[in-house]
């Protein structure tokens, strides 16, 4: 504190003996009062000169010997909150010490000043006297915390468990704080007619209606910190059609160690509307095999490739090199690492997986032990209209990054849930990438494996960022179909269950994680929508060539086996030779190669590769390497 602004000392020691000293008079007062009443009914309520000047005597000694003994335990020095536990334990030990005294004293005098009971019966109305005279100073004194005034907020706190209870002790206890809690609501019956800090329990999720119309509140807060989408979607919805809005506290994730706080209150993002997972890591396992390690991180600009990045660093590896073609966005993820980006440390590497001779030299000279391959083309349409690109960058890459790779400790492919059961050239072309990495296990002494995933909430290009940027503009929201779903988590969930899978994933496997329910795109459009005043339209145009209606985590013949994670399925996948991806011919017509891609990813069916020699008949290549005879015969790749 400033000295200038320090109140001096004998200003705070007045102001403190203004506060303690009616407390103390009250205590004394409560003494007399318990002996005058004890001696008073002992004698049938009947007193001689005898007996009160007796009485006297016993008020002025428990007067003296509370004094001493309070004085002694601090209850008058600002030592305890007043009417907290420490302080009922310090009152209850100061009346029980002068009590036993008072006794003593009593039975010593050669004439007992009053009868032997007395003490004791005034102990008690003593105690019982100071214990309330406290609970009425402390409600006082949070009535006179609680914020009023006519810009405060009547909230209805959703969830009474030990989140919403913190809450709404933060909220009286702000004199000038914006919300007022006037209700609490919980599903729980064991809960109803429970009142928390006078604030009483007015029902569950469906009461929320009449509760606001009763209290008068105008704002609904979710207070249970890791609920799940569907409770958060049915509660905003709920609040809405009671005229109220809507916040909700942070999850459990977000607050790390931390009671939640009334500045912690926000509007709901995505991640509260789509789901909410609460990750369970192995801290030391992850660290055994990325702490001082060199780490190599492909796509580092991207989504997925930056936040692994950030995360990866807290594990402090020995180097961290971030690779991408994109200047800017490794300009972007050097930022928010370092805080700054000159873009002339050796931790930014500007390369192409399509450049196969820079790729090699980058894992030759710069020897990465950990390579985290997340460098892909991901847009679904766009492949679809442009198959040879998948090939180029998806398959052709991936495979030279493995070829390159071969002596690294662990190599972790970033695969999608587009890749099981996939009907797209976006999904065929990342199911080939796992079963090369498969081989590529069998191959080499390091731990190859896939992690398999869906939808990633805030990822560049997510149907999200569409939704927003078209209700924004006051157009209509465009849905592929009405029922179709997707499965979602956040960056950061994914990218922590990415660097979990490769702590305990297993040569050749895909470990695909678990994320929760599929969501419906429609209700993402309207939780939207809902959220701009202006009415906007949702319009269904029609699923679009290679799109499910429902994405499968886990294909037909895959079981989901969780041996060493709740939520991460490890499933083993069949090695793919690369000899029959170099056959692959980018440049020829879009269907045909879209067929070969397809019959890349089935190990039963043989594998028919268009242009298996270059100018030649149109030899194909079987699963097993023999070859057959076709009629796709296009121009080869090499």
């Amino acid at each position: 504190m400033d000295p200038s602004t320090r109140l001096p000392e004998n200003t705070t020691r007045r102001n403190r003996d203004r506060t303690v000293a009616p407390l103390w008079l009250a205590d004394l007062g409560a003494w007399c009062t318990g002996l005058i009443v004890a001696v008073w009914t002992r004698y049938e309520f009947g007193l001689d000169g005898i007996h009160l000047n007796g009485l006297v005597l016993a008020m002025l000694a428990a007067i003296v010997l509370h004094t001493a003994i309070a004085h002694a335990g601090y209850l008058y020095r600002d030592r305890y909150r007043s009417g907290s536990f420490d302080e009922v334990l310090a009152v209850s030990r100061g009346v029980l010490a002068t009590m036993a005294v008072l006794l003593l004293l009593d039975l010593a005098a050669p004439q007992r000043p009053v009868p032997a009971s007395a003490p004791l019966v005034a102990g008690c109305l003593a105690l019982v006297q100071m214990l309330g005279v406290r609970y009425l100073r402390r409600l006082r004194h949070e009535r006179r915390r609680r914020p009023s005034g006519r810009d405060v907020t009547p909230v209805l706190l959703f969830g009474a468990g030990a989140a919403g209870q913190s809450l709404l002790r933060a909220m009286l206890d702000e004199p000038n704080g914006r919300y007022l809690p006037v209700g609490l609501l919980d599903d729980d019956p064991a809960k109803r007619q429970l009142r928390v800090n006078g604030v009483p329990v007015l029902g569950g999720r469906h009461d929320i209606p009449a509760a606001a119309a009763g209290t008068g509140a105008t704002t609904v807060v979710s207070a249970v910190a890791n609920a799940d989408a569907a409770l958060i979607r049915e509660v905003r919805q709920l609040a809405h059609q009671a005229g109220t809005r809507f916040k909700v506290v942070p999850s459990v994730s977000e607050l790390l160690e931390n009671e939640p706080a009334v500045t912690d209150l926000r509007d709901p993002d995505f991640s509260d509307l789509l789901g909410r997972h609460q990750i369970e890591t192995d801290l030391d396992a992850i660290a055994g095999y990325l702490t001082g390690k060199r780490v190599l991180v492909t796509g580092a600009g991207g989504s997925i490739g930056s936040e692994l990045c950030r995360q990866i660093q807290r594990f402090q590896p020995g180097e961290l090199m971030m690779l991408d073609r994109d200047e800017s966005a490794l300009h972007a993820v050097q930022l928010s690492l370092r805080g700054r980006a000159l873009l002339d440390s050796p931790d930014l590497i500007l390369a192409d997986l399509r450049d196969s001779d820079t790729v090699r030299q980058v894992m030759r000279t710069r020897r990465p032990e950990v390579v985290f391959h997340a460098a892909a083309l991901k847009h679904l349409t766009l492949l679809e209209r442009h198959p040879g690109e998948a090939v180029k960058t998806n398959v052709w890459g991936t495979q030279t990054l493995l070829e390159a790779a071969a002596g690294v400790e662990r190599f972790v492919n970033i695969s999608t849930d587009k890749a099981a059961d996939a009907t797209s050239v976006l999904g065929y072309s990342k199911r080939i990438t796992e079963r090369l990495t498969s081989f590529a296990a069998s191959t080499n002494p390091g731990t190859f494996l896939s992690v398999r995933f869906g939808n990633v909430l805030g990822s560049r290009g997510s149907v999200l960022h569409t939704f927003v940027a078209q209700a924004a503009a006051g157009r209509p929201i465009t849905v592929t179909d009405p029922e179709v779903t997707r499965y979602f988590m956040t960056i950061q969930e994914a990218v922590q269950l990415v660097i979990q899978a490769a702590a305990i994933g297993r040569d050749g496997e895909a470990l695909v994680l678990d994320m929760g329910d599929p969501v419906r795109i429609a209700d993402v459009a309207r939780a939207i929508a809902d959220q701009h005043d202006n009415s906007v339209k949702i319009i269904y145009t029609g699923l679009r060539p290679g799109e499910k209606l429902h994405e499968d985590l886990l294909g037909q013949n895959e079981h989901d086996a969780r041996p060493l994670h709740p939520m991460i399925s490890q499933v083993p996948v069949p090695a793919l030779d690369p000899v029959h991806v170099h056959l692959l011919d980018p440049y020829g017509r879009s269907d045909d190669l879209t067929d070969d891609l397809a019959a890349l990813c089935e190990p039963e069916r043989p594998v028919v590769t268009a242009g298996a020699q270059r100018g030649g008949a149109g030899d194909a290549v079987s699963a097993d390497g023999t070859a057959i005879a076709t009629n796709n015969g296009s121009g080869g790749a090499g």
